[in-house]
């Protein structure tokens, strides 16, 4: 593991190509396609997209993809947080790029570099690290942890994924929710849900869902489809999710 990767393991997080761990840990693939926004999680006072980034290797019948920005919607607020662009791969530049309502965030770097909004009350970003980790919070609504990782050449050439000028610096992300109803929908969020069901095949060598078109997405903002419950009015929190334990991997294959 990458010395500046975050634990990728725990329930609530979206990280590698990308893989899904969910409500109690129920973990899968999601193989979207490359510039695609799909919507990950979606709530009464709480909507994420997130946008694809990736290629397509010789003869491979599907993109290989990874998060390369997250589109968030609270209250009548957005935050943008995403992964620049980068040519040649250096830790120790900066290569986060956020905003809120639209305006750039200025983070001074270094740990423990707070910011906090004055337009949008109990949102703030913390540095984790000195560069390329975040933690973005709202409060009684959720916690993200952020993080620019690039796909390295040794990792090109053990998954195959023919990349070998563009380190497609992408985000791996961990989510806390405070205050999720029994409604949720979304990627990730469907798993939180009172209701889910998993439509897995199981007891195969590697298990497929697909069929999944309800959660792509118009842009990176948009509600505009079946499974967004948004509606930027708060609800009484029915669930607060900060476990996790370990439950069988499947994959998700659009």
């Amino acid at each position: 593991m990458d010395a500046w990767a975050m634990n990728c393991n725990r329930a609530g997080s979206v990280c590698q190509d990308p893989r899904f761990v969910g409500a109690y840990s129920i973990a899968f693939y999601f193989h979207g396609k490359r510039d695609q926004d799909l919507c990950i999680v979606s709530d009464s006072n709480l909507h994420i997209n997130a946008h694809f980034t990736g290629n397509r290797y010789q003869d491979m019948k599907r993109d290989f993809t990874w998060v390369q920005s997250l589109g968030i919607l609270f209250d009548n607020h957005r935050i943008f947080v995403g992964a620049k662009k980068t040519a040649t791969w250096d830790n120790t530049i900066d290569r986060l790029d956020l905003n809120l309502d639209g305006k750039p965030i200025y983070l001074s770097e270094g740990e423990g570099a707070n910011w906090e909004s004055i337009t949008a009350p109990g949102v703030s970003i913390t540095r984790s690290r000195d560069t390329n980790t975040v933690t973005i919070e709202v409060e009684g609504n959720f916690q993200i942890k952020a993080t620019v990782v690039p796909i390295t050449k040794r990792e090109s050439w053990i998954h195959e994924y023919g990349i070998n000028e563009d380190y497609f610096a992408h985000l791996d992300l961990g989510f806390k929710f405070y205050s999720l109803s029994g409604a949720v929908n979304g990627v990730l969020g469907q798993t939180y849900s009172s209701n889910y069901t998993s439509r897995v095949k199981m007891g195969v060598d590697m298990p497929v869902l697909g069929g999944q078109k309800e959660f792509s997405s118009s842009s990176l903002f948009s509600t505009d489809r079946a499974v967004a419950k948004f509606s930027g009015i708060a609800l009484a929190s029915s669930k607060k999710f900060f476990f996790f334990c370990h439950l069988p991997l499947f994959y998700l294959l659009v």
